[in-house]
């Protein structure tokens, strides 16, 4: 028992350092997978190369997560969408690289290639493309075409007569020369053109004598074309005045018979209109006797009429005075009858006449048939009515 105690012990010992070494390298592995994750992305627009370093292989991939194992393989992206090369070295005569011409002259031309990543071709882009394009595959193929190319040209054609022959030939041989690696060649722009400083003032100078030449050149041409657009005009005015004249002409003698051809017209309508105004006149003029005749018969009968009135008003006048003088006189009558029956309606009368400025009194009338006021005012006034009387 006591010798298997420490076997047991050891064997225990050794799993438990296993384990704790196979904890370890988990641990270092995630930490360098944390630290160096396995995938790498490719963007929109890209193409990936991923480059095995063990077997020497390369896979063409798409946009997305493409898995890259940290000392195994390498990942390279080029992008697919257009992209521009313009070799500066090659831009000025002074410069790096300046190109030649078939005199033997130095030039700098400013040119811009634009270009993209033939997706076509991917089998071939993945063996040969290098990291750079521009640096490794682009410039060297440029830059030997386009020294070819501008060798065949004399600086005076590359600077003026024949740029776009010049840019059409680089088009051409570039185009054929990049599509064996893969690339598409879209343009090519060919911009300025850099002299060197003594042929320039010459070219300049020349190229002014030119210019000079081309616009007397010109000058004559336009002298000479309006002397002929002169020659032209008065030509054509010369017409114009003839057309005109003859169209004057022609009007005229068209009016002139339109007018005798109206007048044939107009002048019996003037002969009709002349009688039409003479039958209106006697027309008129029956139509006022007419009109007068019928004025003084209506004026006749309306004064045998106004007689007539006048006369029935007179009779109807006389009728109604009569009438009211016999209706007065009865009147009359019945009232001398009723007063006679009534003495009182005197009094009665008298104090309705009065009745605004005195008070109405109504007394018995006295005994001897005496006025009805006798006896109100007292003794006074019938001692003197006493006295007339004995006077009488």
């Amino acid at each position: 028992m006591s010798q298997q105690s420490p076997r047991l012990s050891q064997a225990v010992r050794a799993v438990f350092t296993r384990r704790m070494v196979l904890l370890a390298a988990l641990l270092a592995s995630g930490y360098a997978v944390y630290t160096h994750p396995p995938t790498e992305n490719v963007g929109t627009g890209e193409l990936g190369v991923r480059l095995n370093r063990w077997t020497g292989t390369t896979t063409a991939t798409g946009e997305g997560i493409v898995v890259v194992l940290p000392g195994i393989h390498e990942l390279r992206r080029y992008p697919l969408h257009g992209r521009m090369y313009r070799p500066e070295r090659s831009a000025k005569a002074d410069g790096e690289a300046p190109f030649q011409s078939i005199e033997g002259l130095s030039l700098g031309v400013e040119l811009a290639i634009r270009y993209t990543l033939d997706p076509a071709r991917l089998d071939v882009l993945t063996r040969t493309l290098p990291e750079h394009i521009d640096s490794e595959r682009l410039e060297p193929a440029v830059q030997g075409t386009i020294y070819k190319v501008f060798a065949r040209y004399t600086v005076r054609e590359i600077f003026s007569t024949k740029r776009q022959e010049l840019q059409d030939v680089l088009e051409a041989e570039l185009k054929s020369a990049l599509a064996a690696d893969g690339i598409m060649l879209h343009s090519v722009l060919l911009g300025n053109v850099d002299l060197p400083a003594d042929y320039r003032a010459g070219m300049d100078g020349l190229l002014a004598v030119e210019l000079e030449t081309e616009k007397m050149k010109y000058t004559l041409e336009l002298k000479e074309k309006q002397v002929k657009e002169a020659e032209l005009t008065a030509d054509a005015q010369k017409i114009t005045r003839e057309k005109a004249a003859q169209a004057a002409a022609s009007e005229q003698i068209i009016a002139a018979k339109a007018q005798e051809e109206a007048m044939r017209h107009v002048l019996p309508f003037k002969q009709k209109q002349i009688e039409q105004r003479q039958l209106e006149a006697e027309a008129e003029k029956a139509s006022r006797i007419k009109i007068a005749e019928a004025t003084a018969e209506a004026r006749r009968i309306e004064a045998s009429g106004e007689a007539d009135s006048r006369e029935r008003l007179a009779e109807a006048e006389v009728f109604r005075l009569e009438r009211i003088g016999k209706v007065q006189s009865d009147q009359m009558q019945r009232d001398g009858e009723l007063i006679t029956r009534h003495p009182l309606l005197i009094q009665k009368t008298l104090a309705d006449k009065l009745s605004d400025k005195v008070s109405v009194i109504i007394a018995p009338p006295p005994a001897d048939g005496g006025f009805i006021g006798n006896g109100l005012i007292g003794s006074t006034t019938v001692a003197h009515r006493t006295g007339a009387g004995s006077a009488n």
